[in-house]
């Protein structure tokens, strides 16, 4: 894979996962008391915590998992099975238990911390996201092509960070309708790649215990 396939399919595995268009409802739900310049604040604070939250795991998961004696693919289809489960939640366009509950964003109405929790993590940044940049990160050696994953984070954040400044906007344009269709797509292609995590992993193991029989 060049070095442009990998960048578009790193970019696309996080940008799937972190789903920033699904999450527009939620983020102007929690922000709709506050005014046009709060909630671009509280945007921005947002995205750079997720960002920096995704960006430590990038850098550090392949250690936390030496650490726990953990092998990359049985995280890959411990991570699939994860994400699959989001998918099919999104799929059916439910709110994920596995980003934000119903229940915990009613409690964070009132709260002015919630850049920090929900938004940040963990609707941004939850468990689907870190496990795809650490088994990204894991399951590759180039330095040139770990740069790429950083990369991709940092395009995924970005553009997750626009669509936020915008959310407002966004939504009187496209709809409550139009946010469930993207985000059941969204959820089609995040099944892909939970499949392709899952069958990658068991395939990897397969091959290991094989190599050593």
């Amino acid at each position: 894979m060049d070095d442009l396939a990998f960048l578009t399919y790193t970019f696309i595995s996080i940008f799937v996962i972190v789903n920033p268009i699904g999450g527009v409802v939620t983020f102007i739900s929690l922000t709709s008391r506050m005014t046009f310049e709060e909630k671009n604040i509280l945007a921005k604070r947002a995205v750079l915590l997720a960002c920096i939250i995704a960006l430590f795991f990038a850098v550090t998961g392949k250690i936390m998992l030496n650490l726990f004696g953990i092998d990359v693919d049985s995280l890959r289809i411990a991570g699939g099975i994860l994400l699959f489960h989001v998918a099919l939640d999104m799929m059916f366009a439910k709110v994920s238990g596995e980003s934000i509950t119903e229940n915990e964003i009613s409690q964070s109405q009132d709260r002015s911390d919630i850049w920090i929790f929900p938004i940040a993590l963990p609707l941004l940044t939850g468990p689907g996201t870190i496990t795809t940049v650490i088994v990204l990160m894991g399951s590759i050696d180039s330095i040139g092509q770990k740069f790429l994953v950083i990369v991709s984070i940092l395009l995924t954040f970005i553009v997750c960070l626009m669509i936020f400044l915008f959310s407002r906007r966004i939504y009187k344009h496209i709809g409550y309708n139009g946010m469930l269709v993207f985000t059941r797509i969204m959820g089609l292609f995040l099944a892909a790649l939970a499949a392709d995590f899952v069958t990658t992993g068991i395939w990897n193991v397969y091959t290991a215990l094989s190599s050593t029989a």
